[in-house]
């Protein structure tokens, strides 16, 4: 991997470094928000009834996941040893050709088994994220995480759009746009991107710290950190049900198509675009990092709520343009992790949340997949058919209350020190 670096970004190359890697986030979203809204469907061709494509679809996506999970930690750590780049690199070789042969896919073993190879390569966003916490000095990291999930959203307007016209004609079409893209991404960060991690500031890679559960514990015993694992946990595990659980949803609810979700999924990005790209800096001038996460919990505590509610289609839309505080949640808590690690296990740290992420994506399928499966023969606009999403509403609560605790405990052992040094410094 060594021969594919290029010299580590200088001081004065930092800014144009950062709209390099929100250009490769940019591309890799695209091609990710492609498929969204077509890959439901599509496992829907190989199974006979809503129950049954609601179960197979879990079972896609948590292949995918529990191939994450462990492969997220090796790939933090590869990028802590090799680099940023070359990691990145071999990550859209992984997806480029995920893809096609999902396209190509004739059984849902062959789904399956793709999604599995797919998980294994595809880290791309915790390495991301390092690589940002690399150029970027703690106190602007909130901000740059905001800018990097700017980018997300912006994929998720084009991506699904695309994909859902592109799968109201042909359910392959999207997937093969999208490897496309991939190898365009490919082709962008071997000629253009630039290295973010010196040499010096490498460390050897450690298979026992690449363990999952190894970097899952590194993660806790993080000063400052301690409940924001459990957090990240609870938080992690209601988007990515709402993720697993979207497209089937809407579809069993409102009888939307893949055009109908592309639309929905566009106007989540459109939002996620508005709060993090251009109000977030704003927000963060008000409000505390640990302030706006909590503003945010109950934000996405009540939208999940009105989401399972919802009777009519056009409600999903004004849920998701209301819900603007819960798109600040992940860069705050982002940037209060990456605050607490050193410069030199950025990779390492940011895999392991990515970790924590990929494992929930391993244990929503199994909670949403069955739960809405158990409710798809009611007739539409039923709400009971929404019960996985009050199920996110109560996940949201928990993380919520965890970190209110957290943010609660630390100010307290915060002003007990400063009482303590200053009855010292008398």
């Amino acid at each position: 991997m060594d021969s594919l670096n290029l010299p580590a970004a200088a001081p004065a190359e930092r800014t144009a470094a950062m709209r390099f890697i929100m250009l490769t986030v940019l591309i890799d979203m695209v091609a990710i928000g492609l498929i969204i809204p077509v890959l439901p469907p599509l496992v829907g061709t190989f199974t006979g009834s809503q129950a049954d494509q609601a179960f197979w679809y879990g079972v896609v996506t948590f292949a995918f996941g529990i191939a994450n999970f462990f492969g997220s930690p090796i790939i933090g750590g590869l990028s802590d040893r090799f680099g940023r780049r070359p990691v990145l690199l071999v990550g859209f070789c992984g997806l480029a050709l995920s893809f096609f042969v999902t396209a190509m896919a004739t059984a849902l073993w062959m789904l399956i088994t793709v999604r599995l190879f797919s998980g294994a390569m595809q880290s791309n966003i915790a390495v991301a994220n390092a690589y940002v916490a690399d150029i970027t000095p703690p106190e602007d990291r909130a901000r740059r995480f905001g800018m990097l999930g700017a980018m997300f959203g912006v994929g998720f307007i084009l991506g699904p759009v695309m994909g859902g016209l592109l799968g109201h004609f042909n359910l392959q079409w999207p997937f093969f746009v999208a490897g496309g893209l991939a190898l365009v991404n490919l082709a962008y960060g071997y000629f253009v991107l630039p290295e973010s991690l010196p040499v010096e500031r490498r460390r050897p890679f450690n298979w026992k710290a690449a363990n999952p559960v190894s970097s899952l514990l590194a993660l806790t015993e993080l000063k400052g950190v301690g409940r924001l694992v459990a957090v990240i946990a609870c938080s992690g595990l209601a988007q990515f049900i709402l993720y697993t659980t979207w497209v089937l949803y809407t579809t069993f609810k409102f009888g939307w198509g893949p055009m109908e979700n592309g639309w929905s999924l566009a106007t989540v990005g459109i939002v996620s675009v508005i709060v993090q790209g251009l109000l977030l800096g704003r927000l963060l001038k008000r409000f505390s990092a640990q302030r706006l996460a909590v503003l945010g919990l109950v934000s996405s505590t009540l939208a999940y709520l009105l989401y399972g509610a919802a009777t009519q289609g056009w409600m999903m839309y004004v849920v998701i343009a209301c819900n603007m505080l819960g798109f600040t949640v992940a860069a705050a808590i982002q940037s209060i992790i990456s605050g607490a690690a050193d410069a030199s296990t950025q990779g390492q740290t940011m895999g392991a949340v990515s970790s924590v992420n990929s494992l929930m994506a391993v244990v929503a399928p199994v909670l949403g997949a069955p739960l809405l499966a158990a409710v798809s023969h009611l007739p539409q606009g039923d709400w009971r058919i929404g019960a996985p999403f009050y199920l996110c509403s109560a996940l949201q609560l928990a993380a919520l209350v965890l970190a209110w605790v957290h943010f609660r405990g630390a100010r307290r052992a915060r002003l007990a020190s400063q009482s303590t040094a200053g009855t010292s410094s008398v």
